[in-house]
């Protein structure tokens, strides 16, 4: 180990700052967000330096004595014999110094910083891979939670009286890694404090014996998206590492699926028009079950759970048992489908509006307000409607729709076997119908569909589908 790893306590502790430029206030943020009492010397301050408060600017050259009292220095000038001078007097003082970019003046270096503070993460390289450094702390970003640093803090207000509920530390220990990898670390991350506390109280009630709390487990509504994985959402990530069992429909393919812890159980519910491998209620009813044997249960559905998914029906029974639950919303297919197919959903030249309906009713009807649908300058986006594409156009151009509206069905949207076949509500349903194509697939009406020819910009991998452009 080249370097040794330290965190210093710079509470109201004199700081140094040489220089400047944008590096300077860099280092001059950082510090005062510790808490040091920052002093910066330069003849004067870049425009980065508006960002910045509570320091002392000194707008002159350096003087030795500006090394008095101070506990640590920084260094960001482009005068390299200042940078020399500077790093010598303060080695010869014994204060620490950091010279930007000359790691051979340097006493100590600065880390690449993951801030949850309480919770910082410091990653070094020592100099040799500063890039390799970055990309490990971006990496690290996007695995911890943004409100992680509240749920350390949560637990650290809660240190001294757990210690002297359960004063044995390995039963301790267990206790806090049941409540922070548990329900309780799940509210305090999603920023529902009060629940939180109100469910430690209970648990901490129960491993004093006082009162019998059932293991209550936890369910995740997430949603995955239309089916690119990189359109997965951090946190959807995050409990999809953590589930313990997994119940998933037919929209979510393989690759978001290996995303999910490898041990967990996985259980299949999908549903086809008219072929459901779990009624929903027996749906509903199995993340109760799951939940009430203490585990943590992912609920994974393909784009978003509350648009046309379902999902409201199946918090609302959760709710109406007391299961714990909370919602990850995903990127709905209108969204992510349109965007890949190069289909903006809204244009001041074509529609100022956006109007969301499903092609499957809940009683098998296609009944809608087609009145409402034929309006002008707006676009319509029908979910699940690839079998009755031809009904809907029909029932559009009968209640006052131009045969000649531009309009889209995108089939398998932001997967690599995308396809999207397009013309107007005349001829697309000849189209769509000799594209055998097998869905899931969304309808778009609207003049925004004509915009394809300029945006269309995601190439699907030939080897699983292509891009079909019709006109």
């Amino acid at each position: 180990m080249e370097y040794f790893p330290i965190f210093l306590d710079l509470r109201n502790q004199p700081v140094l700052i040489v220089g400047g430029g944008a590096l300077a206030a860099r280092r001059c943020a950082a510090v005062t967000e510790a808490g040091g009492r920052v002093r910066v010397v330069a003849d004067r301050l870049s425009e980065a330096f508006e960002d910045c408060r509570d320091f002392e600017h000194l707008a002159r050259d350096f003087a030795p004595d500006d090394l008095d009292g101070a506990r640590l220095v920084f260094v960001a000038s482009d005068d390299e014999a200042l940078n020399e001078r500077v790093s010598s007097l303060a080695r010869e003082g014994g204060i620490p110094v950091n010279v930007a970019d000359r790691q051979s003046l340097c006493s100590f270096i600065m880390p690449s910083i993951v801030n949850r503070s309480p919770v910082v993460v410091a990653v070094s390289s020592g100099g040799a891979a500063p890039v390799l450094s970055r990309l490990l702390r971006a990496k690290l970003e996007t695995r911890i939670p943004s409100r992680f640093g509240q749920l350390a803090a949560f637990t650290g207000s809660w240190r001294q009286r757990i210690k002297q509920a359960i004063p044995d530390a390995a039963r301790r220990r267990r206790f806090w890694e049941r409540v922070t990898d548990g329900p309780v670390g799940e509210y305090v991350l999603a920023g529902q404090t009060d629940d939180a506390r109100r469910l430690l109280e209970k648990i901490l009630a129960a491993e004093r014996g006082v009162a019998a709390e059932p293991n209550l487990g936890e369910v995740y509504l997430v949603g995955a998206g239309p089916g690119d994985p990189d359109l997965l959402t951090f946190r959807a990530l995050r409990l999809m590492q953590q589930a313990d069992v997994v119940l998933h429909d037919r929209l979510v393919p393989d690759a978001i699926l290996d995303l999910v812890r490898r041990d967990a159980e996985r259980v299949f519910v999908g549903k086809r028009r008219g072929e459901h491998a779990l009624a929903q209620e027996a749906i509903s009813q199995l993340l109760v079950d799951l939940a009430r044997q203490g585990k943590r249960v992912l609920r994974l559905k393909g784009g978003d759970p509350f648009t046309f998914g379902r999902g409201g029906e199946e918090i609302e029974h959760l709710a109406g048992h007391g299961i714990p639950f909370q919602v990850v919303p995903g990127v709905t297919a209108a969204n992510g489908c349109a965007a890949y197919a190069g289909i903006p959903l809204t244009h001041r030249d074509h529609a100022q509006s956006c109007i969301f309906v499903t092609g499957h009713t809940k009683d098998g009807k296609l009944d809608l307000n087609w009145q409402a649908l034929v309006q002008p300058n707006q676009t319509v986006v029908v979910y699940m409607g690839l079998g009755a594409v031809a009904e809907i156009i029909e029932k559009l151009v009968a209640h006052g729709a131009d045969a000649e509206t531009p309009a889209a069905v995108v089939d398998n949207g932001t997967r690599d076997s995308q396809k999207v076949i397009d013309g107007t509500l005349s001829n697309l349903a000849m189209r769509v119908s000799e594209a055998n194509l097998e869905g899931p697939a969304i309808l778009i009406v609207g003049g925004v569909v004509t915009l394809r020819d300029k945006l269309s910009w995601f190439a699907a991998n030939p080897a699983g589908g292509s891009l079909t452009h019709a006109t």
